[in-house]
Parts: C-alpha cells; sequence; structure tokens
C-alpha cells in the first residue's frame, strides 16, 4: 500500500495518472473556499490539465476551510501534501484514477484568520473562488436580500472582530488591497446557483457596505465576479470508495473524489487581473452564461427532481435504478423535450437533442450510484428555482406542463415522510417542519402543499395547474409513483 503524498508519486501503479509538473515550482494564485468533492473533481483539475501543459504553475490553488467539518480535509489535505486521487467512473466498469496535483496548500481560517486575509491581500492571489452551497450566501429565501441579522454576520460586523465567515475574511482581504492601493481580485463563484456571480456580488457588497458605505460602493464599482455554469455529479466519498482505490490501485488516501466521466464548466470571460487559460483544456469562455445555465437547470437539475420523488416512492434508492428504467427514461426524455426546452433560448454550440440524451446516459451510470436521497435534500431550494420557472413559462405560452406539475405533487407526495412500501422517509430541508406539516394535510386538502406562497407564489391561483397538481397527486395517493408516470408516458 502506498500512502499518497509527493515523495511517493514515483511509486505509483502504472496506470494512475498522476502530475507531470513539478509542483515545487508552482505558486499561489487562487485562494479557494469550499474544498469539497466536485471542487476537486472540476475546477481543481481543469488546472491540473494546465499544469500538466506546463502552463499555469503561477495559478496553484490554496483551499480555505472554515466550517467545523473542514478540520478532516485539512488533516488529508495536509497529510498528502495537498494530493488526492481522482477516480473516474464510467458506466461499463471501467475506474480511471489520476492523482491531482493543482492545490498546493490548504488552511483552516479558525486557525490563523490573520494568514488567510493576508494570502488573499497578497498581489499573487488574483482569484478568490467559491463552492460555499447555496446556503452559503445568506441571502434570504423569499426576498433574496442577504441577511444581516444572521448571528455569524453580525459577529464579521463589529468593528475590529476576527471575522469568521467568508464575507468577512474576502472583504477585510478586499479593503486591506484598496487600502495599500491594489487592484482587488476576481471572485469567482463555481455553486450551482443561478446567476451564481450575480449573487456574489450582490450578497459581497451587502456585507461590505454594511461595514462600510465607501467599502461597499468601492467593491460594487472594481471587483469583478463572472457568473458560470458547472456541471458534473460528483457523489459523496464513502468509505467503500475510499477501500476501492485501495484495493484497485494500491493507494492509501484518506479522502479521493470520485465522479462521472462528464464535465461541463462555462465562465463569463471577465477576470481583470488575468485567469489561467482554461478554454485550453475543455471549458467554455463565453459573454454571456445564461442560455448554458438555464439549460442545465432546466433540464439536468430539474429532471433530477423529475425521478428522485418518484423513483423512491416506488422504492428505488439510486438514480441509475430509475434512468436505467424504460418507463422512467421516457418520463424524463418527455419532460425535456416538451415542457423545458421550449422554454430555453438557443445554446450556442449545443445540439440539445443529444444533451437531453446525454443526460439519461449520465443519469443512468450504474457505477457513480448516486443516490436518490442526496437528489431529494433540500428540495424547497431546487424545485421553486429549477422547475417552477418552467411551468411558468409554459403556463404563460399555453405550451405543456402537466409532467411537471406531477413532479411537484412527487415532492409533496415525498413530504409526508412514508414510501409506498411503508416505510420512513428521512426528509432533509432547511423546511422540513413546516413542509411536513403541510403535507399531512394532502389528503384532507389537496391544495395545501401548493398554497406555500413563500415557495410557490401565484401557482396556486392559477386553475389550470392547480388541475393538474390535484390529479397527479391523486394518482400518487391511489395507484402510487409507478403507475402515476406511466399514465403520463
Amino acid at each position: 500500500m502506498i500512502k499518497l503524498g509527493n515523495s511517493t508519486l514515483a511509486d505509483l501503479p502504472a496506470g494512475v495518472a498522476r502530475p507531470t509538473f513539478d509542483r515545487a515550482a508552482v505558486t499561489v494564485g487562487i485562494v479557494h473556499f469550499g474544498v469539497g468533492g466536485f471542487h476537486r473533481a472540476h475546477q481543481a483539475m481543469y488546472l491540473d490539465d494546465l499544469m500538466n501543459r506546463g502552463a499555469a504553475l503561477d495559478w496553484g490553488i490554496c483551499g480555505v476551510g472554515i466550517m467545523p467539518a473542514d478540520v478532516r480535509m485539512r488533516d488529508a489535505l495536509k497529510s498528502q501534501d495537498g494530493l488526492y486521487t481522482m477516480v473516474v467512473k464510467h458506466p461499463d466498469g471501467r475506474y480511471d484514477a489520476r492523482v491531482i496535483g493543482s492545490i498546493v496548500d490548504y488552511h483552516y481560517a479558525p486557525d490563523d484568520p490573520e494568514l488567510v486575509i493576508e494570502l488573499m491581500a497578497a498581489p499573487s492571489t488574483r482569484i478568490v473562488s467559491l463552492t460555499i452551497t447555496e446556503g452559503g450566501y445568506n441571502f434570504h429565501h423569499v426576498t433574496g436580500d442577504f441577511q444581516l441579522d444572521e448571528p455569524s454576520i453580525a459577529h464579521d460586523l463589529v468593528a475590529n472582530a476576527v471575522p469568521k465567515t467568508a464575507f468577512g475574511l474576502i472583504v477585510e482581504a478586499l479593503d486591506r488591497r484598496r487600502r495599500r492601493h491594489l487592484p482587488p481580485f476576481t471572485v469567482m463563484s463555481c455553486d450551482n446557483i443561478q446567476g451564481n456571480g450575480d449573487v456574489a456580488a450582490k450578497m459581497f457588497t451587502a456585507f461590505a457596505g454594511a461595514r462600510n458605505r465607501k467599502l461597499g460602493a468601492w467593491i460594487a464599482a472594481n471587483v469583478a465576479f463572472p457568473n458560470a455554469m458547472v456541471d458534473r455529479i460528483t457523489p459523496v466519498t464513502t468509505a467503500e470508495d475510499i477501500a476501492q482505490v485501495a484495493a484497485r490501485f494500491g493507494i492509501d488516501d484518506a479522502w479521493p473524489v470520485v465522479c462521472e466521466p462528464f464535465t461541463q464548466w462555462v465562465i463569463e470571460d471577465h477576470f481583470p487581473q488575468g485567469r489561467p487559460a482554461f478554454e485550453t483544456v475543455g471549458a467554455q469562455l463565453v459573454a454571456d452564461v445564461v442560455p448554458y445555465e438555464l439549460m442545465k437547470l432546466r433540464l439536468l437539475n430539474a429532471s433530477h427532481q423529475a425521478l428522485a420523488y418518484f423513483g423512491f416512492l416506488a422504492g428505488r434508492r439510486y438514480a441509475h435504478e430509475v434512468a436505467s428504467d424504460p418507463l422512467f427514461a421516457k418520463f424524463l426524455l418527455d419532460y425535456m423535450e416538451f415542457e423545458a426546452t421550449p422554454t430555453l433560448s438557443p445554446v450556442p454550440g449545443v445540439d440539445l437533442d443529444r444533451y437531453r440524451r446525454t443526460l439519461i446516459e449520465r443519469f443512468a451510470n450504474p457505477e457513480v450510484r448516486d443516490t436518490l436521497a442526496r437528489l431529494c435534500a433540500e428540495s424547497s431550494d431546487r424545485i421553486p428555482k429549477w422547475l417552477c420557472p418552467v411551468i411558468r413559462s409554459q403556463l404563460a405560452s399555453g405550451g405543456a406542463f402537466h409532467r411537471s406539475a406531477a413532479v411537484v405533487a412527487s415532492w409533496a407526495r415525498y413530504a409526508e415522510g412514508v414510501d409506498e412500501q411503508g416505510a420512513p422517509i428521512e426528509v432533509v430541508d432547511r423546511l422540513k417542519d413546516s413542509l411536513m406539516a403541510i403535507a399531512a394535510h394532502n389528503h384532507d386538502n389537496p391544495t395545501a402543499f401548493i398554497e406555500n406562497r413563500p415557495l410557490f407564489g401565484d401557482l396556486v391561483d392559477d386553475p389550470r395547474f392547480v388541475a393538474a397538481y390535484v390529479e397527479a397527486l391523486g394518482r400518487l395517493h391511489t395507484i402510487g409513483a409507478l403507475e402515476t408516470v406511466r399514465s403520463y408516458v
């Protein structure tokens, strides 16, 4: 067994790809908040591709963690010189292993906040990137406004407080650059949020303005927040994954990452202090990310929701078990073609028919073993943003929307907290208690769930949607998920 580290790279099995560049020559140009599985299978991989071509050696990544759970990542990466194994799982059972070397340092911010701030304040840092999840942006889910009264934010806004949050740390670093007459770094969101750069700009500017009006204005005028669309299915690394890396490749890796073969990254080309040449390793640099973003949100993300609740209720537990079933596959393809696609603008360079079929192939990959529980989690952050816009657009145009209404009904049925076999469902959602309390009335008040206006707005006022939703919910209660899906195919 080979313990992963700089000194053992030459000892890895011949079939395991490894960095071909001199890691000692790499300097930090990117500070990344939220080093998890997705970042390591996506942004860090693209950068590693560049470095293996002899480029971008001044764009090394220094990871930063701020949450207590990030201590584990700190310890894992520190013990391995920042190296980790990325395993690509192909549908035919092939596993490709590769060691990624683009992360050259990692800091857990509570250990030394000043060090992290000064790292970002240094002129060599030209990008600060983020995968902090939607919740990390601290916006109110109804108003969209930054929540100044959140306790950790309130702490960071006290004069001379030692920052605890990404907002406090990053804004302090930007302020130091402002006072030192240094150009600001670019803040690049890589989170799965529509308009992620715009959201980041709004939230960071709001925090900075609450701290100091002039600082907020300076950030609004000078800091770039490019939008991006990111895509790669990256399940949570399990103990089984760690064991497989050891058994298949002989590597002792404390925290490998596993992912599907497909990857996509579309980035708005707005980096005043420069950027790595990501376009040379497969990323798309564009003037407008919106068409690509809506394609992903309404075809991929919404389709995940379309298979998740129906599948779970029917007794399935993995995405591939659902997507490989011709009945479900047909339902998903029909949703994508007849309901979601008509709401999209042209997507330059993308064959949408091929993209839709590729999604089914990706979902059906049995090696990835993406859990339905993961796809069902945090639905209140997903359905209103990914699926409800499709329904509204189709209602406005007179297009088809019944499958979408049925997906909403499947969420409402799932929120009842018990599947069709009588087994309890562990609902994971920030609004779990209120959603389950409402769903308990699905039988005596079939519209109770969609009367939740903070989530569904005025959809309950449209009799066409209400009729379609109530019909689908009734079918779920009487004939079950599988036959309900069949009724729409």
